[in-house]
């Protein structure tokens, strides 16, 4: 019987050293796979030594695509942390600091075109995310109140319809609203090719409130109605020139994807492009709480919030109240004219295109 008793108890023991060897790998595995990554860094003497990871490097290496990029901001009043973005597409929610009794000037590829202040250098959201090892930094920069306003700069909103690739142009009542491709054309080389900056709905907010200086020659391409020209003759043009735009489209008529990453989808309504009961648009017929329904629908297929374009240019007070309720930030009207710092952000006004304006047009009105 002592035999058997100490043949069971040697076998209890080496079940029980079996399972704590299997638990204990088991922990000892598990601790691994949650420590920190480290990288090898050369040292003197041949060996490497294990560094952990930089916030940036963390930041890619948690995304695992390779496409990721983490953009780091460097200088004063730059965000502490970096911000995933993808190498196939545009920047995407660059941050706007903010400090007391400063202007924020943008962000540049490196420190001394921050200092400058150089404009073909500062990158935002009209820019593709270009990285090395999958990363990027950008360099912060900074003016005062005084030399912002003192800049005085003026932001036009360039305003297109329809489009036509003949140049007696169409007949009918809109044939105002349709812009010669070629003459399209002429100006989307003009902005790309003499030094233009395309500024963010986001930028131009911040703008308006004073916040973030923009260079004097900037512009926003937009186009109305996301009408079949706008995609078979402009959008090509948008592309070759590697423009940001925004097509305002009427989404109980269309819901495309967008057709370009440089063209931003953004809401003409979803069903209010239609004249109310006084033969205005439903925009100045309908009460507040309808008009931000039917944005919300509108914002619901876009995805997004920032901005609307009037239909026929139509609205008042209620359609302001009916904006702002349905989250929208800003509202562009037809109303001719520039934005500047202090524009009212519900009345963004227009440089309206009609068919017939060329190049020198433009340029009359731009620079």
């Amino acid at each position: 019987m002592a035999s058997g008793g100490k043949r069971r108890r040697i076998g209890v023991a080496v079940i029980v050293s079996a399972v704590v060897i299997v638990v204990g790998g088991a922990i000892a595995a598990f601790s691994w796979s949650t420590r920190v990554p480290e990288v090898l860094v050369p040292r003197a003497g041949g060996d490497a030594i294990e560094r952990p990871l930089t916030p940036a490097q963390q930041l890619v290496a948690d995304a695992g695509d390779p496409l990721a990029c983490a953009v780091s901001f460097i200088g004063d009043g730059a965000p502490q942390e970096p911000m995933l973005q993808r190498q196939d597409a545009l920047y995407v929610a660059l941050p706007i600091p903010a400090q007391d009794g400063r202007v924020f000037a943008g962000w540049y590829s490196t420190a001394a075109d921050a200092a400058g202040g150089t404009v073909a250098a500062r990158i935002n959201g009209a820019d593709p995310v270009v990285c090395v090892d999958q990363q990027i930094e950008l360099f912060a920069a900074w003016t005062t109140p005084e030399a912002n306003a003192a800049a005085d700069v003026q932001v036009p909103i360039l305003m297109y319809h329809q489009f036509t690739s003949n140049p007696e142009g169409e007949t009918g009542w809109l044939r105002g609203n349709y812009a010669y491709i070629g003459d399209f054309e002429a100006q989307m080389n003009h902005i790309a090719t003499t030094g233009f900056y395309l500024p963010t709905w986001d930028e131009l907010s911040a703008f308006i409130d004073g916040r973030l200086s923009l260079p004097a020659r900037s512009v926003i391409i937009t186009d109305d109605d996301a009408d079949q020209s706008w995609f078979d003759l402009a959008v090509p043009v948008i592309d070759a020139h590697r423009l940001l735009s925004t097509s305002f489209m009427i989404t109980a008529d269309r819901q495309d994807p967008a057709p370009s990453m440089y063209v931003l989808r953004r809401s003409h309504t979803h069903d209010m492009h239609q004249a109310g009961d006084n033969g205005k648009g439903r925009m100045v017929n309908w009460t507040a709480d309808e008009i931000a329904a039917d944005l919300n629908a509108s914002a619901d297929v876009l995805g997004a919030r920032e901005v609307i374009a009037y239909p026929f240019g139509h609205f008042d007070d209620t359609s302001k109240q009916g904006v702002a309720q349905a989250g929208f930030e800003m509202a562009r009207t037809i109303e001719p004219g520039y934005v500047e710092i202090g524009t009212d952000k519900l009345a963004l006004p227009v440089v309206r295109i009609d068919y017939g304006m060329g190049l020198d047009s433009l340029i009359k009105r731009i620079g």
